[in-house]
């Protein structure tokens, strides 16, 4: 669910670096670390040089060139200011310029200008906060973290804005298209104890879907095989050894579709899907729930995979991650946060 290298040496011409307590480069060895904070809700960007004998300069100019998903206005003179401001450094917080001559395998952190990006026209309301936690009802059409061309509308850079706590950070994921509650930790020495307590499937989840009613039982059980290839959209059920559980704990049929059907247009019967999932696939709901003949509402990839310029924020996916119980890791309390699903916020 959620990455490190040997402390760098400075070997870069015309660099500036300042010395550094045993507690320093102690840390440089530590997970998740980095020599630059977060700007503007924004973790800095790591790359590794591949070949050395390169300055800081063409290499860069490299980099933000060959980005899919580029600002038009980071050009030469966008780079330069990065230099001047000494924000491109080494793993070790060595201060680079454009001459800098930088060697294979060296880190080079800066920070990258994001492409302009279209406001997901949702908030985020804020369900529970305390020393340690803060938990969000995240809306549809946001990503959890910036990946690919969503880096600014995302949940953690957004509420990294609203709230000014730089820390903040997810201690799960859900899907970009999936609404719901998202747990955050605001301290980073607290946040892998609950990260793992998701990785070993210590969270009880509970969602909630409006899909076709094609008579599926509460009680039924799916339990097979997910497995999703990188770079492909649509993920698939295979033979093999079970990795992936949902329960189906709920089915109730909705007698009014007026409203779903004002969004959607015309509609075959419906109903509302309880479902708990004892693992966390990609997907994995949207897939058992397709494979049972029942396909989410508003699904852009399942079972057909539509342009994604024909999104529309104002039909969203019927998928809510509505409960999420759990022992806090740190004290034992018994913790349970509530959602209400996406059709009701928009209603």
């Amino acid at each position: 669910m959620t990455a490190p290298i040997p402390l760098e040496e400075n070997s870069s011409a015309g660099a500036r670096s300042a010395s550094k307590s045993m507690s320093q480069r102690i840390a440089h060895h530590r997970k998740g670390y980095s020599p630059l904070g977060v700007q503007n809700g924004l973790n800095p960007t790591r790359v590794r040089v591949p070949d050395g004998g390169i300055t800081a300069w063409d290499f860069l100019a490299h980099v933000i060139t060959s980005q899919r998903h580029r600002h038009p206005a980071d050009d030469a003179a966008a780079l330069q200011r990065r230099f001047n401001d000494h924000a491109v450094v080494l793993r070790d917080a060595t201060v680079l310029t454009p001459h800098s001559i930088l060697r294979a395998g060296q880190d080079v952190y800066f920070y990258r200008m994001p492409a302009e990006e279209e406001p997901v026209p949702y908030d985020i309301p804020v369900v529970y906060e305390d020393a340690n936690l803060l938990v969000a009802n995240k809306p549809p059409f946001m990503a959890t973290m910036p990946r690919a061309r969503h880096i600014v509308q995302t949940a953690t850079v957004q509420l990294r804005r609203t709230t000014g706590i730089d820390e903040l950070a997810p201690a799960h994921r859900l899907d970009r298209l999936t609404s719901g509650i998202l747990l955050f930790t605001k301290r980073r020495e607290i946040r892998g104890a609950y990260q793992t307590m998701f990785a070993e499937r210590k969270v009880h989840k509970v969602y909630q879907a409006i899909a076709p009613n094609v008579g599926i039982q509460a009680g039924t059980v799916w339990r097979n095989r997910l497995e999703k290839t990188p770079g492909e959209i649509q993920g698939r059920i295979e033979e093999g050894r079970p990795n992936a559980e949902t329960n189906v704990v709920k089915v109730e049929p909705i007698t009014n579709k007026q409203g779903l059907e004002g969004i959607h247009g015309p509609q075959p019967p419906l109903a509302r899907y309880t479902l708990a999932p004892t693992t966390g696939k990609t997907h994995q709901l949207r897939l058992h729930l397709w494979a049972a003949g029942a396909p989410i509402l508003g699904d852009p990839i399942y079972p057909d995979i539509l342009p994604e310029d024909t999104e529309d924020f104002r039909v969203p996916m019927h998928l809510t991650a509505t409960r999420l119980s759990f022992t806090d890791p740190l004290d034992g309390t018994e913790r349970t946060f509530k959602a209400a699903p996406i059709d009701e916020r928009i209603s």
